[in-house]
């Protein structure tokens, strides 16, 4: 971990514990630095820095460890849901619970979500301009004007079309897409493969909802080169080539934060 890390998330990178339950066991005192309790969450870890817990050391972890799950129509991208809706974590081992999902997919969306025990790991590869491809089933034909923002990008006053009901987000630029196919065009409904590199704020729906074609179905089924080859509801770990592939990129990463 990089020289002043916050505590909680320490103890969540190099354990089992998620950082509500460091936090937790912060305050009761059960956890230890150069010999002292400490009990102010806001205590930094510094390069060497030992912590205990249950008067345990803390082995630091040197790797880290991404799933890929296929989400189901209807589930959640969250721990909890306070309607009691169903969520990924419900068909996930116990294991797998502190797991952080990198990126989201919405409630009607499907397809595939990394998640990942390394909190530098999902920040890193939510922000990244890596490639994120779908499926998608839009209302009516794919027309001139929804290719030519396909093909240029577009900067909307009002992208709220699509959007989550109690998002606060009006305007949203929208970058070209790196590559799109339509597959079926239909005045029912067309089906199209594309590519983006962002993926935010249910952007395609936004974007699609610009031109008043609502997106039907969406999935998800790529994202930057892990490939989704299981079936719906399951997941597996990563391969060691797609593993290489990610090591290679955060070196690239840390490389571009050395030399800034």
């Amino acid at each position: 971990m990089n020289e002043g890390t916050r505590l909680n998330k320490y103890i969540s990178h190099n354990s089992k514990y998620s950082r509500r339950e460091a936090d937790e066991l912060i305050k009761q005192g059960k956890v230890k630095m150069k010999d002292k309790v400490i009990t102010n969450l806001a205590t930094q870890v510094g390069k060497g820095d030992k912590v205990y817990i249950h008067d345990r050391f803390m082995h630091p972890k040197n790797e880290f460890t991404v799933i890929v799950y296929n989400k189901l129509k209807g589930e959640l991208v969250t721990k909890k849901d306070d309607r009691g809706r169903k969520t990924i974590y419900d068909n996930l081992s116990k294991r797998y619970h502190h797991f952080i999902p990198i990126g989201r997919l919405d409630f009607a969306s499907e397809g595939l979500v990394l998640l990942t025990d390394a909190p530098d790991v999902a920040t890193a590869l939510m922000t990244s301009n890596l490639e994120r491809v779908y499926y998608l089933k839009i209302k009516g034909r794919v027309t001139q004007a929804i290719e030519n923002g396909m093909r240029e990008g577009l900067s909307a006053e009002f992208a709220t079309k699509g959007a989550h009901e109690k998002s606060k987000i009006v305007s949203m630029d929208f970058k070209p897409f790196l590559w799109y196919k339509i597959q079926k065009d239909d005045q029912n409904f067309s089906k199209l493969k594309v590519s983006i590199t962002e993926g935010k704020n249910r952007e395609l729906r936004r974007f699609f909802g610009y031109y008043d074609s609502e997106v039907m179905d969406l999935k998800r089924v790529e994202f930057g080169g892990v490939s989704l080859d299981i079936a719906p509801g399951k997941m597996r770990f990563l391969s060691k080539t797609e593993y290489h592939s990610l090591h290679t990129f955060l070196q690239g990463i840390n490389k571009q934060h050395q030399d800034g």
